[in-house]
């Protein structure tokens, strides 16, 4: 299994996150607000069960192989070495509290690559904790949220002699930046994205910094400022922080670069006032203030600022554009010597690319569907038209800004289907049909411009049909909705829209779940989670497929729910491409479950490797697939 964490960089906020927790002491003290993002650059690793010891080999920098270590996973031993401090120590510690809260067995880490600078207020330390705890939470399937994630991680580097705040491992979200609020011992998390990319560089100043020391005369300030010098400091990092953290906000949501860099400018200057009296050995920083004053950089970047605790360590800008990104590298190692590292901050992928299979043969439906495709059997929509299901389901898609949507069938079966998109009734007909029906007729032929068609070559699961359309939809993410499901829902955003919302701002896999009866839970897939918005939104920790009840009351149910009541999946999902990989494996070395290859389980393995979101769909599904379900579809869309 192979893992991947970047660094943390602070764009706003530095040192607010510890200050914030005073407020458990000094309710006086401002809240701590940070804005954060994952670097492009990060620790590399391949991870996989022990079955008694942690075996550690990393990677430096400059490419030189440390190990492997092997530390017997035995909590006096771990402990011993997470107080030694070093590499290992985070390793272990982390490895110390993973064995104490989840009594897991051993890993094996191999750190085969590291291309983030160390000891340059990247979080390096934190990515590694973080590193580690997700190994645990994924080879043994601890069934970890991001913030149990950094949780984990989190007392994991507390248990060795390094003393992080509770920001740096906000690494664990990758490379997208979230707001963090501190209010004592309270964190809140709130992922953000971008309309448009966003180019940074971080700077090595290659030059030295004593964060120890920095920490150790701003913590002087606190709990209770008795002079001017200490109300500065509190001053700067709660009102002042709090009003340039929620501007950068703003202006990273509006993308305005400009007024990011105006922002940065500032920040550093308030830093330079407030801070720099605390620990003027430190903070006068001369390297830094040299690189953030150096003329040829001035007509490449918006603005620029320092890093982490500040001091000599790192330095950031934001650039104009991504050749003035470049420009200023090349700058930087020409002029000053200092290498320069791109941060680019992109909008989450867009879904473009919507799959619909429709290859199954309606077992449940015969005689009927020896006739036709149960997906082309009609229902009237609200708007009073008789539509096959299939282009309920396609006009769902297209309307939610899909712009190609692709139909899986078999290959007796294509004609039938293309024609019903591409083939234009004939002229006698077309001209006995009333003028709105005329105008539908070439609607049809207009979305059949956007609709292709991938063949299942033999009927081997529901997994088997969805890998049928891996060369069309590539690599990128999709969405999947069901031949034999169809839509409805309660607000003016459809279902398919309101997943791709969903997806569009946090970023993972997601699926559409509704809430279920125990009577029925035997005919769905079922999931179970932890809610992330209380009603609304779960971290998914189960895939069960059809469950039978003892099973689902043992460990499907969900916090909040009524007795008898379940989440089962609403037949529309957002999956990220590398589900394909997990189900060409299941394929290759004929992995079946009940004959078949199943989605189900490869739904699973993306969730435990890349996590998954489920979304409570404010809408209702249709099952067209039974006949007792298609009566009620067709009554249900009667009285809607």
């Amino acid at each position: 299994m192979k893992i991947f964490v970047p660094g943390r960089i602070c764009l706003f906020g530095e040192h607010s996150d510890w200050a914030g927790g005073y407020r458990r002491i000094n309710a006086n003290i401002g809240k701590g607000y940070t804005l954060i993002t994952g670097t492009d650059q990060g620790i590399y690793a391949n991870v996989s069960p022990h079955p008694t010891s942690l075996i550690i080999t990393s990677t430096t920098p400059d490419g030189t192989r440390h190990g492997p270590y092997e530390i017997p996973m035995e909590p006096k031993v771990l402990m011993e070495e997470a107080q030694k401090g070093g590499f290992w120590s985070y390793v272990a510690g982390v490895a110390y509290q993973a064995l104490t809260n989840y009594q897991v067995r051993g890993l094996v880490i191999d750190n085969y690559k590291t291309d983030l600078p160390v000891k340059k207020g990247l979080s390096s330390s934190a990515a590694i904790c973080v590193l580690t705890a997700r190994a645990f939470s994924r080879v043994y399937d601890l069934k970890l949220t991001v913030r149990g994630e950094m949780e984990l991680a989190y007392q994991g580097e507390i248990t060795t002699p390094s003393r992080c705040g509770r920001m740096d491992q906000g690494c664990a979200f990758g490379n997208r930046p979230v707001l963090m609020t501190f209010d004592g011992d309270r964190l809140e998390t709130t992922e953000l994205q971008v309309r448009d990319p966003l180019y940074f560089v971080i700077v090595d100043l290659q030059a030295k910094k004593n964060t120890m020391e920095i920490l150790n005369h701003l913590n002087r300030c606190y709990p209770v400022a008795e002079n001017e010098m200490e109300r500065g400091v509190q001053e700067l990092l709660g009102p002042i922080n709090k009003r340039i953290v929620y501007q950068a906000m703003e202006s990273l949501g509006s993308c305005n670069a400009q007024r990011l860099g105006e922002l940065m400018t500032e920040a550093q200057m308030f830093f330079d006032r407030y801070a720099m009296p605390a620990c003027p050995q430190e903070l006068t920083s001369p390297v830094l203030h040299r690189l953030l004053d150096y003329a040829p950089l001035k007509p490449h970047i918006w603005g620029g600022k320092g890093v982490g605790s500040q001091g000599d360590g790192t330095g950031q800008f934001i650039c104009r554009s991504a050749d003035d990104q470049q420009a200023v590298i090349e700058i930087l190692q020409r002029d000053l010597g200092m290498p320069g590292y791109k941060l680019t901050l992109t909008p989450q992928q867009k879904v473009r690319k919507a799959v619909i299979p429709a290859a199954g043969f309606g077992t449940r439906l015969f005689p009927a569907s020896k006739a036709t495709k149960k997906e082309l059997f009609p229902i009237v929509d609200r708007d009073g038209i008789a539509k096959p299901a299939i282009l309920m389901i396609v006009e769902e898609a297209v309307e939610a800004g899909i712009e190609e949507v692709i139909i899986i069938v078999q290959e007796n079966d294509l004609d039938e289907f293309r024609d019903f998109f591409t083939k234009q009734i004939s002229i006698e007909n077309y001209n006995k049909l009333p003028r709105q029906f005329q105008e539908y007729s070439r609607r049809i032929l207009d979305i059949g411009r956007r609709v292709k068609f991938a063949i299942q070559t033999a009927q081997e699961g529901f997994g088997h049909a969805v890998y049928s359309a891996f060369e069309l939809v590539g690599n990128e993410p999709f969405l999947l909705m069901l031949g034999d499901h169809v839509y409805r829902s309660n607000q003016e955003t459809s279902c398919a829209r309101q997943l791709i919302e969903a997806y569009q701002q946090h970023g993972s896999s997601i699926l559409g779940v509704r809430r279920t009866p125990e009577s029925q839970i035997g005919n769905f897939g079922t999931i179970t989670g932890v809610w992330l918005e209380n009603g609304k939104l779960l971290n998914i920790t189960e895939f069960a497929e059809k469950p039978n009840l003892d099973y689902a009351r043992t460990n499907l149910r969900v916090a909040g729910l009524p007795e008898g009541e379940y989440l089962t999946v609403f037949g529309q999902y957002i999956i990220q491409p590398r589900l394909f990989d997990y189900l060409r494996e299941n394929i290759e070395n004929n992995v079946r479950e009940r004959g078949e290859f199943q989605l189900t389980s490869a739904l699973d393995r993306l969730r435990q490797e890349e996590g998954f979101q489920g979304l409570m769909i404010d809408g209702k599904r249709y099952d067209i697939g039974i006949p007792q379900y298609y009566l009620e579809t067709l009554q249900g869309f009667k009285e809607g």
